[in-house]
């Protein structure tokens, strides 16, 4: 090789020693810390070997003569050679001169010529030693490289400065003078390391294996998120041993096209020299002399590309080496990648399925609901169960699907529930609120209520909220425009209180006082007044009494089943008061209290034109 192609494969080789940190990134399992530290090992001895081929080549390439195909190169370095060559005899022409007049100008008695000429000499010698260092200087940048810009020294330079650019654990096998070009370190042996490659090589897949099928028993226990991250992240492995095993096929081609001429080359030198041991059997003594020196020069030539091409062999080894452990490792991870994968997908079946069976119960529910449940508002009620019921399973189910641990997901669901249970109280507190507003004698859209001061009649109840529609005259008048909003919680609060009738129930109880003037008979005037009442009221009466059956049944009471005008006589200071109190049905309780006025008016002007008339506020 020449120096560009030896630091080509020296740069090479380090790049793939480099994928050792590749797959130390990737070794995440006690399987995969086996495989890295066979590998290790083997790449150890892979780099050192390759500065062993680098250095001795480098030698191959010291004792070459120059190429031929140095041209200007070398013509320029012979010329300078030559001139080099030419100035040192001029040089020592000009010292023997001198030193032969200064010996004559101490004899001499006129001395104005020779010192003349002295001086003369003397420059001559000082252009002749400049002339020569310059030759030197450049003769020196001519011999720092070669045909290929390389020099023998400058190339075991390099050599070692990229022997220290490698971790501290092989700077030591790569360094000139622990290199080992004839077989591996010191205190150990080819034969025990490829044996302790090979066992571990084999007792590997059978551990490796075994690992796999553990880890697959792990993984059912976490959640499908870490089931699908554990896939990804065998998945990427698998890419990053495919990529470390392709950089180790490529590094194989290049040391293998180097040793492919090596051995043809040493193939050619055994055929010279059986040649040779042939033609000396019958040569004699001149000839044999000269037998002998081509055969020492082939026994040189076959040492050095012997010395090339032992740890060539040992390296193609190794990497054979370095691939299976790589194969093992594939192989490993390929089948955890695969119990992987049943397990995500058993445990996405598993998720379906139940989803399935949750979805077909609630849709069951919904049907039987819609079949046998005629009450509207019964049935609103338990389809909002449904689907409360639906939803809060199907988050539970995929919850503890998506959870690692049970332990987790209970912390986890603890802290949220104590987070939201402080920062929507009044919420939650209104959304209980809601189930209380829908229960047996809870509120429904149209009925009246009366919330605080507030009366209105009811247009939507909300699961946070109620609406009003606010009437006027403590409803007994038409709706003002206003809607009222309630929060839920407004049925645990004692303060405003609310209050409703019973659904279809509207009916309720006004009074009237009156003031009897004297004289007048309390008895007579108490059945006049009676008679007026229900006079007034006839048209309604029927509806009252219905409401009245309705209280009866819902609540199982018989305090509602009078529902006929009262008169009650009560003696007071100004006189005899009646009180006369009757059924109303509220959303005519205008249209009845004026009834009973005009007959009360009809009953007072009959009994004495001075009555008074008493209204309540």
């Amino acid at each position: 090789m020449t120096g560009p192609q030896i630091i080509q494969v020296l740069d090479q080789t380090i790049d793939w020693y480099r994928t050792l940190g590749i797959q130390q990134q990737a070794a995440t399992e006690p399987s995969d810390l086996l495989i890295l530290y066979d590998n290790r090992q083997t790449a150890n001895q892979v780099i050192a070997l390759a500065f062993d081929i680098a250095r001795a080549n480098a030698e191959i390439l010291a004792k070459q003569p120059e190429n031929t195909a140095a041209g200007d190169a070398q013509g320029a370095s012979q010329t300078l050679a030559q001139l080099q060559d030419k100035f040192a005899a001029q040089g020592l022409k000009v010292q023997a001169e001198l030193e032969s007049d200064q010996r004559e100008l101490k004899a001499a008695k006129s001395k104005g010529a020779l010192q003349a000429k002295i001086s003369e000499l003397q420059g001559e010698l000082d252009l002749i030693n400049a002339r020569k260092s310059l030759l030197t200087t450049l003769s020196t940048f001519t011999n720092q490289s070669g045909s290929s810009g390389f020099s023998a020294g400058a190339l075991k330079a390099q050599i070692d400065a990229m022997a220290v650019t490698l971790p501290a654990s092989t700077n030591a096998a790569a360094a000139p003078g622990t290199a080992y070009a004839g077989g591996p370190p010191a205190g150990s042996t080819p034969a025990n390391g490829a044996t302790s490659a090979g066992a571990s090589a084999a007792a590997a897949p059978g551990s490796l294996d075994a690992l796999a099928g553990s880890s697959g028993i792990l993984a059912a226990r976490f959640g499908l998120w870490d089931l699908g991250a554990n896939v990804v992240r065998l998945s990427e492995k698998i890419t990053t041993i495919d990529l470390v095993d392709r950089r180790t096929q490529d590094l194989q081609a290049t040391f293998a096209k180097i040793r492919t001429p090596l051995i043809d080359q040493l193939k050619a030198l055994s055929a010279r020299g059986d040649t040779l041991a042939t033609q000396a059997d019958n040569a004699d003594s001149k000839t044999l002399n000269q037998v002998r020196d081509q055969l020492d020069t082939l026994s040189a030539q076959f040492k050095q590309y012997s010395a090339l091409l032992i740890p060539l062999s040992k390296q193609g080894v190794l990497l054979d080496q370095f691939r299976r452990n790589i194969g093992n490792w594939r192989d490993a991870v390929k089948s955890q990648y695969r119990n992987a994968l049943e397990t995500l997908g058993v445990r996405c079946g598993v998720l379906a399925v139940l989803l399935a069976i949750v979805f077909a119960a609630a849709e069951l529910w919904r049907r039987a609901v819609v079949r046998y449940v005629q009450d509207a508002r019964r049935r609103y009620q338990l389809l909002l169960v449904r689907r409360i019921a639906l939803w809060f399973l199907v988050l539970v189910i995929i919850g503890f699907a998506f959870a690692s641990e049970l332990g987790s997901i209970v912390t986890f669901a603890g802290l949220i529930t104590a987070g939201l249970a402080v920062a929507m109280q009044s919420v939650l507190v209104s959304i209980v609120g809601y189930f209380f507003l829908i229960g047996k004698y809870g509120i429904r859209i149209g009925d009246r209520v009366q919330i605080g001061e507030v009366t209105g009649e009811v247009i939507e109840v909300g699961l946070v909220r109620l609406y009003l529609m606010e009437l006027g005259g403590h409803g007994a008048l038409p709706p003002t425009g206003r809607v009222v909003a309630f929060a839920n919680s407004i049925v645990f609060s004692v303060s405003s209180g609310l209050f409703k009738q019973l659904h279809g129930v509207n009916l309720v109880w006004h009074e009237i006082v009156i003031t009897l003037p004297e004289g007048v008979d309390v008895l007579e005037a108490k059945k006049r007044l009676t008679t007026a009442v229900n006079d007034a009221s006839k048209d309604y009466h029927e509806e009252i009494v219905r409401q009245s059956q309705e209280i009866q049944r819902t609540t199982v009471s018989d305090s509602g089943g009078d529902v006929q005008p009262r008169v009650q006589l009560n003696y007071s200071a100004t006189g005899v008061e009646a009180h006369i109190r009757y059924p109303v049905h509220s959303q005519h309780a205008a249209e009845i209290d004026e009834r009973v006025s005009l007959e009360l008016s009809k009953v007072q002007r009959a009994l004495a034109p001075t009555a008074a008339v008493a209204h309540p506020p």
